[in-house]
């Protein structure tokens, strides 16, 4: 068993949430976002992710483009990447998590998964934020920082994680 994730130094023992850790307002596209577009996006926000939503107005969270999406599903089978949309490469169904989820929870769902980031989304599905690795190794412990990137790490098939390319999205 992991020790409680902790956030600040009082008395009381509070489990840490996502929505401590997490990135705030991602830059989204649609599944229509040309791999180009996605790529950029991620080259300005500096980030291995994009969450692909329905539409702007309601940001579900369809699924994500990684870049590994990018170069194993498009550059890796000459595609090109102005005629190729996010949704012929994402990675879908979304696996979400929301801001009120312990640390420690989110950590197992990835490692399950095997996801090294994971929109967060509001109340109503909204896509509110990004959870990754990197934000867990920055504020979680140690001992549970190294579990989760080292089974989130495990060789997978390829072709991407346990469940991509299925329908519907997974919310826990």
């Amino acid at each position: 068993m992991r020790a409680p994730t902790e956030r600040g130094s009082g008395r009381k023992r509070n489990p840490m949430t996502v929505g401590e850790i997490m990135s705030r307002d991602p830059v989204c596209c649609t599944p229509e976002t040309t791999l180009d577009q996605v790529a950029r996006l991620m080259l300005d926000r500096d980030c291995g992710e994009i969450p692909v939503i329905d539409d702007t107005g309601s940001r579900r969270p369809l699924g994500v483009v990684t870049d590994r999406d990018i170069v194993c599903r498009a550059v890796a089978r000459s595609a090109a990447p102005t005629g190729t949309i996010a949704r012929d490469v994402m990675s879908a169904p979304a696996v979400t998590v929301t801001p009120e989820m312990e640390v420690e929870d989110c950590c197992r769902l990835l490692e399950q998964r095997q996801v090294r980031r994971a929109p967060v989304i509001d109340e109503s599905g909204q896509c509110c934020g990004m959870i990754a690795l990197a934000d867990i190794a920055k504020h979680a412990p140690e001992s549970i920082t190294a579990q989760v990137v080292k089974t989130v790490s495990e060789r997978r098939p390829l072709g991407g994680r346990p469940g991509s390319d299925v329908g519907g999205e997974i919310r826990v």
